[in-house]
Order: structure tokens, then sequence, then C-alpha cells
């Protein structure tokens, strides 16, 4: 099946025409709180119906196309549910800005086994064929995308070891380059000609949301798990069982569930904090020098 890309508007009056009717308005707009990239709202139509709508700068159009490719190769696995797609596009009126359109998420009380059914779930699209999201290689992306305010490379790669250093790992140690003495310099640039050593190739390629915390799922309309702001492409399924792990981690249900379901390769452990310097050193660059202590403890871990 051919990747479907979500419809384009060039503004809010003709993606609700052409989705819900030429005389559905925006009847009433509630400000929702969370994120720290873009606005969101609650919006409730003249036809009664409530969607979801984030917001941004019009020249950050990119972080809506890149989020509805993600949400959409996600969906298109037909494993996890997310926020079904409306639209995205910009408006020109009121000084301009973007748009990304959701069916609304009412956030039910959680079904019974809930971390268990997640777990399934994410199993099934780590195990799902990704081979259409990434043409002309094994790993990498449609598109680049965004990682938070991060541009992500997802340059297409026949080696996840190979990918993973080019438009992963070394991106972040350039811009990071300015929080790193002589020593720790030297160390990132052998890590980088010594990934191989640590990392190993998957057994498959696998769909993987890319930013997986407690902060970006939700409980859906059904009561399940729902996979919200993906930083999606095609890797190693075993990178986002490590990002779950890196603010707090989930329910020990949820872990038992996932190895039953899709077992990790033996040496996970060992691997675990490589895959969650890429993340830390992403805070370091866009939060500053409180995230160094950590990225420096695990370059030292790998590069002694």
């Amino acid at each position: 099946m051919a990747f479907t890309i979500p419809p384009y508007f060039p503004s809010i009056k003709d993606a609700l025409a052409s989705l819900f009717g030429s005389n559905v308005k925006i009847a009433h707009s509630c400000r929702v709180s969370g994120g720290d990239i873009n606005e969101a709202y609650d919006l409730t139509l003249s036809n009664g119906s409530r969607i979801f709508m984030k917001s941004n700068a019009k020249e950050n159009i990119g972080f809506f196309t890149a989020e509805a490719m993600g949400l959409q190769a996600i969906a298109q696995t037909k494993t996890i549910q997310t926020p079904p797609i409306l639209c995205f596009g910009t408006e020109e009126a009121h000084n301009g800005y973007s748009f990304l359109l959701l069916e609304f998420a009412s956030g039910k009380r959680r079904k019974e086994a809930y971390w268990q059914t997640f777990a399934q779930q994410l199993a099934a699209m780590h195990n799902a064929p990704a081979a259409e999201f990434v043409p002309g290689g094994n790993y990498g992306f449609i598109q680049d995308g965004y990682i938070g305010a991060t541009k992500q490379h997802n340059n297409p790669h026949m080696s996840w070891v190979a990918f993973f250093r080019d438009c992963r790992l070394k991106p972040q140690f350039q811009a990071a380059a300015r929080y790193f003495d002589s020593k720790t310099l030297k160390k990132t640039d052998w890590l980088l000609n010594h990934l191989d050593n640590f990392l190993e190739e998957p057994k498959r390629p696998s769909l993987l949301h890319g930013d997986l915390w407690s902060g970006n799922f939700i409980t859906g309309n059904d009561g399940k798990a729902w996979l919200i702001d993906p930083a999606a492409y095609v890797g190693h399924a075993e990178a986002d069982i490590a990002m779950t792990e890196l603010f707090g981690g989930f329910s020990p249900a949820f872990y038992d569930a996932y190895m039953e379901s899709a077992p990790l390769q033996p040496g996970y452990s060992r691997r675990r904090d490589l895959y969650n310097l890429y993340h830390l050193l992403n805070h370091l660059n866009l939060f500053g020098r409180t995230y160094l202590t950590s990225v420096t403890r695990v370059i030292d871990e790998y590069a002694k």
C-alpha cells in the first residue's frame, strides 16, 4: 500500500468547508494547555463537532507537515491508534499562521489491561512492514522531521548503525561542540568512528514513534493508549523502548507485555544509554548545560 499524504488547505475556512460543509464555522475556541512549541485549541464547530487544532507561525508549517506525515505513517500500520488527522495548512488572515487539525480525543477512562494492550500494539507497529516509509533505503523516512524544535535528518541509509551515526549522533555532537572540552571532543570522534562496536543491525527495520516518553501518548476515545507528537522514522525498535525508560519509565506491565510480544535482541541494556544519548544531546542543545553532566556521563561510559 502506497503512503498517503494527509490533505493540505490554504485556510481554515477552506478546510472546514471541505471537511464539514460550506456552512460550518468555528463556534467556540478554548485554549488547551501543554506543549512548549505550538499553541493548542479545543474547537467547537457550528454543527456541534469538536476538533483539536495546533497552530504556530506561518513559517513553521514544517512542524505540522512532519507531524502529519508521522501520524499518517503510524495509522497506516493499522496497529496502534493515533488521533485521526483531518488536515494541515496555512492561514493568511490574522497575520498568518500554520495549523494542524485532528479529531478530538476526549480522554476516556483507561480500559482494563491498558499497559499490556499498549505494549502489544506498539510491538505490532514495530513488527509491521516499513519499506514504504523509506524510499531508497532501509532506515530513515520519507522526509526530514523534528525532535522537539530540532530538525531531525532522515536521509535513507541501508545500515542502521550508519543511519544512527550520520543522522542522529553526529549532528547533535556538532551542535553541542561548544559545551565540550578537547578531551570530550576526542571521545565523541572516537565514538562515532567505533559505533559498530556497540550497536547491532536489527532483525528488521521498524517504524518508530521516535520520541516515546510519557508526554507523547494519551488515552483515546476507545480507552486505549493513542500515540501523539511523533518524531517518526524507520529504525531499530529498541531505540523506542530505550526512550520510554529515559524519563521515569512506563509501568512494569508494559515492559513485560512488550518482551512477550517482541523480545529485544540480547545486549539491549548495554545499548540503551547510547540510544538515549541522542535525546540527552538534544536537550542539551535546546535547553542548555543543565544536561551536560548527563551527556558526558554517557559519552564516558562508551568512550573510555
